[in-house]
């Protein structure tokens, strides 16, 4: 437990001396707190919205009015009433995660270090009943390395607590063991919260063998993201997610980038269907729910062919993402233990995992591609609204392709296979 943890956050942030006070904090044009940033009513942003071109916000959002409380003294019960386990994420989505994934690795980027991660994980998994870390085979292992792809130095673990991303790292971690518990995962921590030292880390986790990286941050749009998908996103054979924002209609990058997976986010219930769950838009407020829309600076992938946006279209897929039917995650560093956590910090690294279950990107292929040829084998979500639009399946859900939510949700692993 963090020797912070009984300070609230508004305090926690004159606690940055020396070194610390070098971050680079997302501030937003309005000056808002670094923490603790309420959203609206029932929930509040894990890290500070920021507005800037260059430096980051991480898409995790917390839900409050729920008790969070620590594991059970032998770390053998899952928690209830804190968001949905792997069951449930692997029920609703049809997938093959007792069966698939075995020998690869699912990348999630960070700001900061979490000295507690590889803890939490070994409680995250014993809680929901998964198996215990398998050093043999790396099955639901964790290796954490900084944004040169080396053990040490790790980045500031303090600087993680206070502006959030202890809990951001926990919420991908757990999304990736809920998913593919037979994958290997690897924490890559940036220095700073910056797009350059974050790329930096998406290049670093590539380097180090990871074919599926997921990306839960995001900058504004700018001239300079062709730069940034040059030095950093360009990859083929690599699946790499970028999480569609969180403050409803318009884009964010990475996720705008013409060479990622954009993964905007739903509602997800349960529901007395043949499949038992179902889907709509999330969308909380004019102001929070899932991005999706027209990226300005981006050109139009040759798969792309709806014809609203002269550049590239968000969103390609999407996947829960609404705290209010988010996951349980386990954080003891910043948090008090259990904690329901949703946004699009969610949906990324599940669709990150989804890729891992089916298998090894074609050589030389941008994954991205792939649910365009197999739209059949999503779930097509076909209600609600993330904000204002025309034309409107650029904002509001329909049959077949639209902004919010893409081709729809995974049906199983088929859509992410080339």
């Amino acid at each position: 437990m963090s020797p912070f943890s009984a300070r609230p956050r508004w305090l926690r942030a004159v606690l940055v001396t020396g070194a610390a006070a070098a971050v680079v904090v997302a501030t937003g044009t309005a000056g808002q707190a670094a923490t603790g940033e309420h959203a609206s009513p029932g929930f509040t942003r894990a890290c500070a919205a920021s507005h800037s071109t260059t430096v980051a916000s991480c898409m995790a959002l917390i839900r409050t009015g729920i008790t969070q409380h620590p594991a059970t003294f032998f770390h053998d019960a899952a928690p209830t009433g804190d968001g949905y386990g792997p069951a449930s994420f692997q029920s609703a989505y049809k997938l093959p995660s007792s069966t698939a994934g075995a020998g690869q690795t699912v990348a999630v980027i960070e700001a900061f270090n979490d000295p507690d991660a590889a803890s939490n994980l070994a409680t995250y998994r014993s809680s929901w009943g998964q198996p215990a870390c398998n050093t043999t085979t790396e099955a639901g292992c964790l290796t954490v390395v900084n944004q040169n792809g080396k053990a040490s130095p790790l980045p500031s673990s303090i600087l993680s607590y206070l502006y959030g991303w202890a809990t951001e790292e926990s919420l991908d971690i757990d999304m990736v063991s809920a998913i593919c518990p037979n994958c290997h995962i690897l924490a890559v921590e940036a220095s700073n919260q910056t797009a350059a030292d974050l790329g930096t880390a998406v290049n670093s986790a590539i380097a180090l063998g990871a074919k599926y990286i997921s990306n839960s941050w995001g900058v504004a749009e700018s001239s300079s993201d062709a730069g940034y998908d040059s030095s950093y996103f360009n990859h083929t054979g690599v699946a790499v997610t970028a999480s569609a924002g969180d403050s409803g209609y318009g884009v964010s990058y990475p996720a705008a980038s013409s060479f990622v997976t954009s993964v905007g986010g739903t509602s997800l219930s349960t529901a007395s269907n043949t499949r038992g769950w179902t889907e709509k838009v999330w969308s909380t407020s004019s102001t929070e729910g899932t991005g999706s829309g027209c990226s300005a600076y981006e050109a139009k992938p040759s798969w792309q062919t709806d014809t609203g946006c002269a550049k590239r279209t968000d969103n390609d897929v999407a996947a829960d993402a609404d705290p209010a039917t988010g996951a349980a995650v386990y954080d003891t560093f910043d948090q008090s233990g259990w904690l329901e956590v949703g946004g699009t910090s969610e949906s990324s690294p599940i669709i990150a995992s989804v890729f891992a279950l089916a298998g090894a990107p074609a050589a030389g292929t941008y994954p991205s591609s792939y649910p365009y040829s197999h739209t059949s084998s999503l779930f097509d979500v076909t209600t609600g609204s993330d904000g204002t639009c025309s034309p409107a399946y650029l904002c509001t859900a329909q049959a077949g392709y639209d902004g919010p939510t893409g081709w729809g949700t995974p049906d199983g692993t088929a859509a992410f296979t080339p």
